[in-house]
């Protein structure tokens, strides 16, 4: 996956093909939302534009609809960072003996030879 900016972190971590899938999926849905919204915004402009009452009245439900969208990509960004942050702990919690958790406290592990 060379050029792909989930294919390594630092010192090597590779990022799972699931999570990997999960965030482009993540992604895609967040992009349909705000090409929706593009949309919706042209339309309240003309809308606000002509100046006629029902059209005004119509932005009324297009402006809720926007804002409802706006929410689903904050929902989805926020459903994303999480995962991230999950699958880099889950990664790096075998890159070395002395971890950090999310907490801040240090974790210390043995390593075993042979």
């Amino acid at each position: 996956m060379e050029g792909d900016i989930f294919s390594g972190f630092g010192s090597g971590t590779q990022v799972d093909g699931k999570v990997l899938q999960t965030f482009q999926k993540s992604f895609v849905q967040v992009q349909d939302i705000l090409d929706q919204n593009r949309l919706l915004i042209n339309e309240i402009n003309q809308n606000h534009e002509s100046k006629t009452p029902d059209n005004l009245s119509r932005n009324v439900g297009l402006i809720k609809e926007l804002n409802s969208n706006i929410r689903r990509v904050v929902d989805l960004y926020s459903d994303l960072s999480s995962s991230f942050t999950r699958s880099m702990e889950a990664s790096s919690e075998g890159d070395s003996a002395g971890t950090f958790k999310s907490d801040g406290k240090a974790s210390q592990k043995r390593i075993r030879s042979g």
